[in-house]
C-alpha cells in the first residue's frame, strides 16, 4: 500500500509511523554525533561499500556506466560503483555532523574564479548551482564562512518529523532560509535574487518535465529552472562542486557562467542549461566514483505534445510568477 493511500485510509497510523521514524532518526543522529566524524564517515563508507551492492540500484549504476563508458571492463565499472557507494555512505554519516563540519575550516580548501570571489565577498547576487559530487552538502561552506546568508532549495521528506530533524542540522548552512520545492518557491527565489541575495540549488538531477541537453554524448533530461531564474534576474550562475580529497577532507570549487540574454528566451535557457551540464560532465569525468550514477538522467523522453506544452509552460511561469 502506498504512503498516500495509507494516509487516506489510516491517518492516525501514518502519524504514529512518522513519529516513530522521527524518534529513530533522532536517536541515530544523537548516536553518530557521539562518534568522531572521521570514524563515523569511514565506518559508514565501509558498510555501504559492502552492503549497497545488494540493492537493485547497483545494477542501474552499472548500466549507466556501460552506456556512457562502453570501453570500460566489468572490473573498472565495479570499482567506480563501489567507490560511489562508499562516498554515499560517508555522506550519510557526515550529514549528522554537518553543522560542526562547517566550522572546521582546516578540512577545506577553496578554488574560486574571479566572479565567484566577488560573490563570496558579498559584492554580487548569484545563483549557486551544484551537483552530487563528494559531500555536496558542503558546497556552500566557503560562502557560509564568509558570512553570506544563503537561501537553499531542497526536496522535503515525506515524513515531517524526519524532515524537521534534518532541517535543524542544516540551519547554519542556509541562514537565508531553506525552501522546500512548491508552487510558491519560484516567487520567493525570484524575490531573493532581485534583492541581491544568494540562492543555492542542485542542478544535476533528472527533471522529466524539463528539457533535454547533451550529457556524455547523449541527450539527457535536465532542469531548466536555474538558467531561467538567472536569466530573469540577470545574475550569474556559480557552478560548484566538492571533491573528497582524503577521508573528511575536501576541496570546493566555484566557476561562474553567464546566461545569454537574446530575443529568444527559450534558446537562452537551453544554451545555459547545456553549458551547465558540459561543465558537470567534465568534472564527473575527473572523479567518476564521486558522482551518483544511480540518477535516471538518460531515460527516454516523453513524446506527448501535452507534456512538451506543460514543460514550456512551467518554464514560462518563472518569468511571470
Amino acid at each position: 500500500m502506498s504512503r498516500k493511500k495509507r494516509q487516506q485510509k489510516s491517518p492516525r497510523l501514518l502519524a504514529a509511523q512518522n513519529w516513530l521514524e522521527g524518534i529513530v532518526l533522532n536517536a541515530a543522529i544523537w548516536l553518530f554525533r557521539l562518534i568522531p566524524v572521521d570514524v563515523a564517515s569511514a565506518f559508514m563508507g565501509f558498510c555501504w561499500r559492502k552492503l549497497a551492492p545488494l540493492n537493485a540500484r547497483h545494477k542501474r549504476a552499472h548500466r549507466h556506466l556501460q552506456r556512457i563508458f562502453p570501453e570500460l571492463g566489468d572490473e573498472e565499472r565495479e570499482k567506480i560503483v563501489l567507490g560511489m557507494w562508499e562516498n554515499l555512505g560517508r555522506v550519510a554519516a557526515e550529514t549528522f555532523h554537518i553543522d560542526r563540519l562547517l566550522k572546521q575550516t582546516y578540512r577545506f580548501e577553496a578554488d574560486a574564479d574571479e566572479v565567484t570571489e566577488e560573490v563570496l565577498n558579498g559584492g554580487k547576487a548569484c545563483l549557486f548551482v551544484s551537483m552530487h559530487s563528494a559531500n555536496w552538502e558542503l558546497c556552500v561552506q566557503p560562502a557560509v564562512t564568509r558570512g553570506l546568508d544563503i537561501t537553499g532549495v531542497y526536496q522535503a521528506l515525506r515524513n515531517p518529523e524526519a524532515d524537521k530533524a534534518l532541517r535543524a542540522l542544516r540551519k547554519d548552512l542556509y541562514r537565508g532560509g531553506l525552501l522546500s520545492k512548491s508552487h510558491q518557491t519560484a516567487r520567493k527565489i525570484l524575490s531573493t535574487l532581485k534583492n541581491g541575495g544568494v540562492v543555492a540549488m542542485m542542478g544535476d538531477l533528472r527533471e522529466s518535465r524539463g528539457i533535454q541537453v547533451p550529457f556524455f554524448g547523449q541527450l539527457a533530461y535536465a532542469n531548466p529552472v536555474p538558467a531561467s531564474l538567472a536569466r530573469s534576474c540577470d545574475v550569474p550562475i556559480v557552478l560548484g562542486r566538492v571533491i573528497r580529497k582524503n577521508g573528511v577532507q575536501f576541496r570546493v570549487e566555484g566557476r561562474a557562467i553567464t546566461v545569454p540574454r537574446t530575443d529568444d528566451r527559450q534558446a537562452d535557457i537551453e544554451s545555459a542549461t547545456a553549458q551547465i551540464h558540459a561543465v558537470f560532465e567534465g568534472w564527473i569525468r575527473e572523479y567518476p566514483e564521486q558522482w551518483m550514477w544511480i540518477h535516471k538522467k538518460w531515460a527516454p523522453p516523453g513524446k506527448n505534445a501535452a507534456e512538451k506544452h506543460a514543460r514550456k509552460a512551467s518554464v514560462s511561469r518563472l518569468d511571470n510568477p
